[in-house]
């Protein structure tokens, strides 16, 4: 007589590891939340200190001294800085992507220079004292730099060695004229000492209107350049071979990495090392995806760029260093430490 063996007990289908795209969103998710706690301390946090209540007070209820600070100071300051960092990241990861250089950044094109030298010559040459004037001047001298880099670089015919190469004389000319302008002027020293650290300090409402439509139309542009700029990191044969259009891809490029950087820098002034520093460490998080390095440098370089800004308001009450100082002050030995991390890792 037969008897049925009891049924095997089924085994548990162990659950599906997380694949990396779900971890890449999660972290993009992540850094969102660290963006939003970093801007809600730029609010709370400055050199004249307020309690949670007043700061309250000054945002929804209050429409006398705790207003004018937080709002009229803190709340654009804030804004300048959310948009300004995101458009740093993203130039900075759009030109590293274009010259093939991990160590790229907007002043290695001339962008910063070519802002500067503008801002310069309208003070000295025309008169200029306001930011607002500042702002256009140093966005047409961003975008002129741009254009010259591109035709002295091959135009069509450009390649990432020939860009860097023009950009690095360019900028040098361009400093060299700066430097000799501000020699000769006292007043035009006077009144770019301050632009030149990079500050954020007197973000105003206005100013944020003038730069807001060329930081949109940039990073649009920017982002919707993520897939061929993967072909074109690939090398100029198998970006041929996968269809990538090399001119266009690469001119496009360099007009939302001018347009970007060149709207930022008129802005808040030459701040350096968050267009280098950030793309190259979300570089090492995500991979050489460009379609993930993009947004990440989006929503993390206004991170560096806040959290530098509140910790210059702490560390010199009731005075405060400007933010250019301390992203480089932080950005530098932040940046020597990975690279050393990775230089090992590789050995």
């Amino acid at each position: 007589m037969l008897v049925d063996s009891p049924p095997e007990p089924r085994a548990e289908t162990a659950p599906a590891p997380p694949t990396r795209r779900a971890i890449r969103a999660f972290g993009l998710l992540l850094s969102l939340v660290v963006l939003a706690l970093v801007a809600l301390a730029s609010i709370a946090i400055g050199a004249k200190g307020l309690s949670p209540q007043q700061v309250w007070h000054g945002l929804f209820q209050d429409s006398g001294t705790y207003a004018d600070v937080v709002v009229g100071d803190r709340l654009s300051r804030t804004v300048l800085g959310l948009v300004a960092g995101a458009a740093l990241g993203l130039s900075g990861a759009v030109l590293q992507a274009l010259t093939r250089n991990p160590l790229a950044d907007p002043g290695l094109l001339g962008i910063n220079a070519g802002a500067s030298a503008a801002v310069v010559t309208a003070i000295t040459y025309f008169d200029v004292t306001s930011l607002s004037g500042y702002v256009w001047f140093a966005f047409l001298g961003a975008a002129a730099v741009g254009a010259l880099v591109w035709f002295l670089g091959g135009s069509r015919g450009a390649t990432p060695v020939r860009l860097a190469l023009a950009g690095t004389a360019i900028s040098a000319a361009l400093y060299g004229y700066l430097q000799a302008v501000m020699i000769m002027d006292n007043a035009a020293l006077g009144r770019m000492r301050f632009w030149t650290v990079g500050s954020l300090a007197s973000a105003t409402d206005a100013t944020i209107r003038q730069v807001l439509p060329f930081l949109v139309a940039g990073t649009v542009l920017a982002l919707a350049l993520a897939r061929p700029l993967n072909a074109v990191a690939m090398g100029d044969d198998t970006a041929r071979a996968l269809g990538a259009n090399l001119g266009r891809t690469r001119a496009l490029s360099m007009a939302a990495a001018t347009v970007l950087c060149g709207a930022a820098t008129a802005a808040c002034g030459p701040i350096v090392f968050v267009g280098l520093m950030v793309p190259h460490v979300v570089r090492s998080l995500t991979g050489p995806d460009l379609r993930w390095i993009l947004p990440y440098a989006t929503v993390l370089s206004p991170v560096l760029l806040l959290g530098s800004d509140v910790i210059g308001r702490i560390v010199a009450r009731p005075a405060e260093l400007q933010v250019g100082i301390m992203t480089a002050v932080i950005g530098g030995p932040v940046f020597i430490y990975l690279v050393r991390r990775r230089r090992t890792a590789q050995l």
